[in-house]
């Protein structure tokens, strides 16, 4: 990721079209996730694509290394929880990365899938064929891929308006008070290190809402289920954070080095609620905690 600061000396114009003058290789849609995704600041707060950017204005960004044109399948063994014509439920584990990037050119969810299903090509775009959604490489659990454009558009509609339940377990440090509740914090690029998120004023951030509630307890940590109601880079690690309860093993958000010796974030995508494209019926998936999250539960658990 480099960091760039532009200083804008023409006359009006939206901010998404001067990026998109000033940045000849990138498309006018990649910047505007740019700008969607908290990347962009004018005057040090995060703004629309459709503001209006006047001479004087200051614009920092955090530009994403450039991706490949394309994909190229590999034969890499996928945990399937669902599968019919439109759509593929995968079982993500730890350490996958959903997309090819920098430093990421293969091995990838997207390399998995297009093998499994050739067919998913180009659908929703060449760089992130299929991809409905992500997962951080670190977070397991269930992620959907749509295998056509229709069906795409359906899922990614019912992402936007909300009406998809997500429930996710975390094991964090310490015990949440109350042991039940909602966190409406916005969430942007923290302002000293632009790589991370952070909570910030509503005028530098996008509306975020995370529900949790504690589900056990022990001396030093607890298991919560956490329900994203919007879709933020990093939001519940952010916003557990935020609480004074950082995500076990996460070592962005939380302490330097993990008492827990786990290896990385205890985060998985629980449950999964959402529509069937092929007849708007209604489905939910569940991924069981997998063996290193489940093996450190059975430790706590030692007396």
């Amino acid at each position: 990721m480099a960091l760039l600061t532009l200083v804008v000396e023409v006359e009006a114009a939206r901010l998404d079209r001067f990026l998109a003058a000033q940045f000849a290789g990138r498309s006018r849609s990649e910047i505007q996730r740019w700008i969607e995704g908290g990347a962009v600041l004018v005057n040090g707060r995060a703004s629309k694509a459709s503001r209006a950017v006047v001479p004087g204005d200051r614009i920092e960004i955090a530009t994403p290394e450039p991706q490949p044109a394309s994909a190229a399948p590999e034969d890499i063994v996928l945990t399937i929880l669902y599968e019919d014509a439109d759509l593929i439920a995968v079982d993500k584990p730890a350490g996958m990365v959903v997309h090819p990037a920098a430093g990421h050119a293969g091995g990838t969810l997207v390399n998995a899938v297009l093998h499994h299903c050739p067919d998913i090509e180009g659908v929703g775009g060449v760089q992130r064929p299929g991809i409905v959604h992500r997962l951080d490489k670190d977070t397991s659990g269930i992620i959907l891929v749509a295998k056509n454009d229709a069906a795409h558009r359906h899922l990614q509609a019912q992402f936007k308006d909300r009406t998809v339940a997500k429930t996710y377990l975390a094991l964090v440090h310490g015990h949440l008070i109350p042991p039940q509740g909602r966190v409406d914090a916005p969430i942007g690029r923290d302002p000293h290190h632009r790589q991370r998120m952070a909570v910030v004023a509503a005028t530098a951030g996008r509306e975020a809402v995370t529900d949790y509630e504690t589900l056990r307890t022990w001396t030093q940590a607890s298991l919560v289920a956490a329900h994203p109601r919007t879709g933020r880079t990093h939001q519940i690690r952010v916003h557990l954070a935020a609480l004074g309860h950082p995500v076990v093993g996460d070592t962005t958000y939380g302490p330097r080095r993990d008492p827990f010796h786990l290896g990385r974030h205890f985060l998985h995508a629980h449950r999964l609620r959402f529509h069937r494209p092929a007849d708007n019926a209604p489905i939910e998936l569940t991924s069981p905690l997998p063996v290193d999250l489940q093996a450190l539960i059975t430790r706590l658990d030692r007396p």
